[in-house]
C-alpha cells in the first residue's frame, strides 16, 4: 500500500475569476465536466479564457499534462480523468485536483485504483477535510496498493477488457434512447406540425384525473412513491424507488396505473417525462396524465411531453419564482398539431418493440456491473496477482 502523495505531485489551480471567462479559447473545466469526462471520455464545453491567459498561467503555475490524473474535488467527489496528449484547457481551483507522476505508474491502473470501493470509502468520508470536498492533504494520505509496473498494466488490462463490455451495454441502451426520438421526428416533425393536421389544446385530447390518497392507507403502502428525482432527465427512464411505507410518507400522493404518463412539473427544461408499467404513488410535484383513448397514444404523449417543441413552449412562460414549475392551466393550454391515430399507434408499437430490447440491454448491463465490481474488488484485495508476486 503506497499514499498517492509518496507517487504524485497533488495539485490543483491557479484561481480564475468569472470576470475573466469568455466565448471562445481555451475550454474551462469544473468538476461537473470533469465528471462528464469520465463518464463518456469527451464533453461539450461552452467555457473558456483566453490564449493569453492560459500561455500565462501555463508558464506560471502550469496545465494538465499526458498522463496526468484529474480527480474531482467538490460535489461529486473522486471522479477521474487521464489527460490525453491532445487535450488543451484549463481547469478550475478546489473543484478539480491534479495528480502529476513523481514515478512510473501505470495511469489506467491508478485510475481503476481510485475507483474501487475501500479507496471511494476513503475519499467520500468527510473525517479530517471540508464536508462534500476532497482536499489536496486528504489526497496525499491516501492509499492505494501498487504491485509492480508490469502487474500494474496486466491488471488494467483485465479491467480494460471487463470495463469495454460495461460501456458497449450502456452505448446499446443510449442509442435506443436516441433511436426513439430519431423515429419521432421523423414521422411527427420537430414542432410536431405537420399541415392537414387539426390543431388541438393539449385539455382536448389527455386528462389530469387522478385521484390523491393517503399514503398511509393500507392498500396503498407497499405502492412504489415515484418523485421528481425518480425519473433520469432527457431520457424517461424511472429510477429505484422506495416504498410509501419505506418513505414513511404522511402527506396525500395521485394514485397512477399503466394508463398514465407521469411529468415532473418542476424545472420543466430538465425534461423528466416516465412511462410507468405499475401501479404507484407520486408527488404532488407531479402531474400524472392520462390519454383520451381514440384520440392520443400513451407512447405518443411520452415523447410530445419529451419533444423539443414542448420544452421550448415552456420556456416561453413567465418565471414565477425561483425554482420554475409549470402550473395546470399552462400545461393544458399547449397546443399543437394532432396526428392522426393511427399515426401514432404504429409508433407506439415500435416503442413497445424497442422497449423489450432496452429491458434485454439494460439486465446484460446489470451483469456486466455486478462481474466487473466483482473484478475489480478481486484485482485490489490481490487476487488477480500473477504467481511470481503471490
Amino acid at each position: 500500500m503506497v499514499k498517492l502523495g509518496d507517487i504524485f505531485d497533488i495539485t490543483s489551480s491557479k484561481r480564475v475569476l468569472q470576470k475573466d471567462w469568455t466565448k471562445s479559447g481555451v475550454p474551462f473545466y469544473r468538476a461537473r465536466e470533469v465528471v462528464t469526462l469520465s463518464k463518456q471520455g469527451f464533453v461539450d464545453n461552452d467555457l473558456f479564457i483566453s490564449e493569453e491567459m492560459y500561455s500565462e498561467f501555463s508558464e506560471k503555475y502550469g496545465v494538465p499534462q499526458e498522463g496526468d490524473i484529474l480527480v474531482t474535488a467538490v460535489g461529486t467527489l473522486g471522479q477521474t480523468y487521464a489527460v490525453k496528449k491532445s487535450d488543451k484547457f484549463y481547469f478550475k481551483d478546489a473543484s478539480v485536483i491534479r495528480l502529476s507522476k513523481k514515478q512510473e505508474v501505470d495511469t489506467s491502473y491508478v485510475q481503476y485504483a481510485l475507483k474501487s470501493p475501500d479507496v471511494q470509502r476513503f475519499i467520500q468520508n468527510s473525517s479530517g477535510a471540508t464536508v462534500g470536498t476532497y482536499t489536496i492533504s486528504r489526497a496525499n494520505e491516501t492509499e492505494i496498493p501498487l504491485p509492480p509496473l508490469e502487474e500494474q498494466k496486466r491488471i488494467a488490462a483485465i479491467l480494460d477488457k471487463a470495463d469495454t463490455i460495461r460501456r458497449k451495454r450502456q452505448q446499446a441502451i443510449d442509442l435506443a434512447d436516441e433511436f426513439l426520438r430519431s423515429v419521432f421526428l421523423d414521422m411527427f416533425g420537430s414542432k410536431v406540425n405537420k399541415s392537414g393536421w387539426e390543431e388541438v389544446r393539449f385539455d382536448e385530447v389527455a386528462f389530469i384525473d387522478a385521484k390523491m390518497v393517503d399514503p398511509r392507507e393500507s392498500e396503498y403502502l407497499d405502492l412504489l412513491h415515484i418523485g421528481p428525482d425518480r425519473i433520469e432527465k432527457n431520457t424517461g427512464k424511472l429510477l429505484p424507488a422506495l416504498t410509501a411505507r419505506e418513505e414513511n410518507l404522511i402527506s396525500k400522493k395521485f394514485l397512477f396505473d399503466q394508463t398514465y404518463v407521469l411529468y415532473s412539473k418542476i424545472r420543466p427544461y430538465l425534461r423528466k417525462v416516465a412511462l410507468p408499467n405499475f401501479v404507484g404513488l407520486c408527488s404532488a410535484d407531479m402531474y400524472p396524465v392520462r390519454p383520451k383513448d381514440g384520440l392520443l397514444t400513451r407512447e405518443f404523449l411520452w415523447q410530445l411531453l419529451l419533444s423539443d417543441d414542448f420544452t421550448k413552449y415552456t420556456e416561453t412562460l413567465p418565471d414565477r419564482a425561483s425554482i420554475p414549475k409549470l402550473n395546470r392551466n399552462e400545461l393544458t393550454s399547449y397546443r399543437f398539431k394532432l396526428p392522426p391515430i393511427d399515426l401514432q399507434e404504429k409508433f407506439s408499437a415500435i416503442l413497445r418493440k424497442q422497449y423489450q430490447g432496452y429491458l434485454s440491454n439494460k439486465a446484460s448491463r446489470k451483469i456486466s456491473d455486478s462481474a466487473f465490481g466483482a473484478l475489480s474488488q478481486k484485482a485490489f484485495s490481490g487476487e488477480l496477482l500473477s504467481g511470481k508476486w503471490t
